[in-house]
């Protein structure tokens, strides 16, 4: 490499450590750029995600013309999986393999179904379509096939990340732990931009033989992400023998649950997601629908959502990295959220592409807020040797409650819009309807975490044991800015 070389690749990184949220967490041992490389893993399911909310859902109702209610179920399968994600990471932590590996046989396992699932889906969705030869075959063929190939996808890119994940916090100290997820998060929401940007060029002249092309060219890439992600990652060799007796996970979980407030916690999370993710399935063919843009103009708002993501996260690491209360930061997003969703209903009767653009952008930047702080205050508040199974039961919930709000939106919207006069306004009160019930549950989340938020507390309290690092010589506690400062 050349003294110019040397010097371009020393200011890449001096920018990527001051400005990419969670790049401090970088360590000599764990380099940001292996950080960066092993968050690859995140970029292939950010793809993944894309295609599922973001662009197939466009054109299975619009193109396609597939019921909304179908497509919301469809979409709802890839997350029927994820209730099983703590017991992935439970068991992707006792894993015995003979190559000497815990976490990279999960991560190859849920590649290898991903790849499977996107290889046959385009197909599948062209029988479900029933467009040429596809119309004399039984309508159960294709629906059984978009069926299997939507949960395949969604079984490997649960595995694929919740085990990712797991390995990347073996990788990081136990200071850096929180941190090194953030950037996972972050690169997350990085592969969902770039994919959804590449996507809408890619389909801007939409045909069939192109969304066949596009699909298993992600399945292409999904292979080649995740195995460069993975490559000399995982050290081999590491002795699986116990010294003492390992809990179930049932005896695991009930210790968790048992502590503090947990399910308030998941609760929360919960129907916080929920209000966050119902118009997912919507929101491209309400664009499609009522504003009449085009494919292009529609799978680019799946991009200004994540932005939005992205912008909402970075703002709430930088605050939060100063010990600001992680379910105030939470509530702050819900707080956007609600008259975010108001322009995006707005947008209709106006007619307002750059309304319904703006209240896009503002439903990702206050999810990534929301997202952050409660995920900030998982980690925090899981007790000693469970951050696993809490960053597990974190995901698990959201995603739960992703795919049940995605399942009812579809189902709300072709109610209403059946029951609405036949005209253009029927048709937008079905989509309405739905980004109202959202205000509604915003609402609800915010009376959920008003027990959580307490303003007289001057600290966190946690059933994590102090680090050396966290004691002052006269053995007192020394505040890190991972803990609360009094509001």
């Amino acid at each position: 490499m050349n003294r110019v070389s040397q010097n371009l690749m020393r200011s890449w990184i001096g920018l990527g450590s001051r400005f990419l949220p969670f790049a401090d967490a970088a360590t000599p041992d764990l380099p940001l750029s292996r950080l960066l490389r092993l968050s690859l893993f995140q970029v292939s399911v950010g793809m993944s995600l894309v295609l599922l909310i973001g662009t197939l859902n466009r054109v299975m109702i619009v193109e396609l013309g597939v019921p909304a209610s179908l497509v919301g179920i469809m979409l709802s399968l890839p997350l029927i999986f994820a209730p099983f994600r703590a017991v992935i990471g439970f068991r992707s932590d006792t894993h015995r393999s003979e190559l000497g590996w815990k976490r990279v046989p999960f991560i190859y396992k849920g590649t290898m179904l991903q790849f499977g699932g996107l290889s046959i889906m385009p197909f599948a969705l062209l029988v479900l379509s029933g467009g040429g030869q596809a119309a004399s075959a039984p309508a159960w063929i294709g629906q059984v096939g978009a069926a299997l190939s939507f949960l395949l996808v969604g079984i490997g890119l649960h595995t694929t990340q919740t085990v990712g994940l797991a390995l990347a916090t073996d990788l990081a100290p136990v200071e850096s732990q929180p941190k090194v997820v953030g950037l996972m998060y972050v690169m997350l929401l990085f592969g969902t931009i770039t994919s959804a940007l590449l996507f809408g060029i890619l389909l801007a002249d939409f045909s069939p033989a192109r969304l066949v092309q596009v699909i298993q060219g992600a399945a292409v890439a999904t292979i080649v992400l995740n195995a460069v992600a993975l490559w000399k990652m995982e050290a081999r060799g590491r002795s699986t023998a116990t010294v003492r007796r390992q809990p179930t996970f049932q005896e695991s979980w009930d210790s968790y649950v048992s502590g503090g407030q947990a399910m308030r916690r998941l609760l929360t999370v919960g129907l916080g997601t929920m209000a966050f993710s119902m118009e997912d399935v919507l929101l491209e063919p309400y664009g499609g629908q009522i504003l009449h843009l085009t494919v292009g103009d529609t799978t680019k708002l799946t991009a200004a959502l994540a932005i939005g993501g992205l912008c909402g996260f970075g703002l709430a690491s930088r605050i939060l990295s100063r010990g600001f209360d992680p379910f105030r930061m939470a509530g702050n997003g819900v707080l956007i959220g609600i008259p975010a969703f108001l322009a995006v209903i707005a947008a209709a009767p106006f007619s307002s592409a750059p309304l319904f653009a703006v209240g896009t952008f503002l439903i990702g930047f206050g999810a990534g807020l929301f997202g952050h702080g409660t995920l900030t205050a998982t980690m925090n508040l899981a007790p000693q040797h469970q951050t696993g199974l809490a960053l597990g039961a974190w995901g698990a919930v959201q995603a739960s409650a992703a795919g049940a709000a995605i399942a009812l939106g579809g189902i709300l919207r072709d109610l209403v819009a059946s029951a609405a006069p036949q005209n253009a306004l029927g048709a937008a009160a079905g989509y309405m309807s739905v980004y109202t019930l959202e205000i509604v549950m915003l609402i609800a989340t915010l009376l959920t975490m008003a027990h959580l938020v307490r303003p007289g507390a001057v600290g966190l309290s946690s059933d994590r044991s102090a680090g050396p690092s966290s004691m002052r010589p006269d053995g007192g506690n020394v505040r890190t800015p991972s803990q609360w400062k009094k509001p």
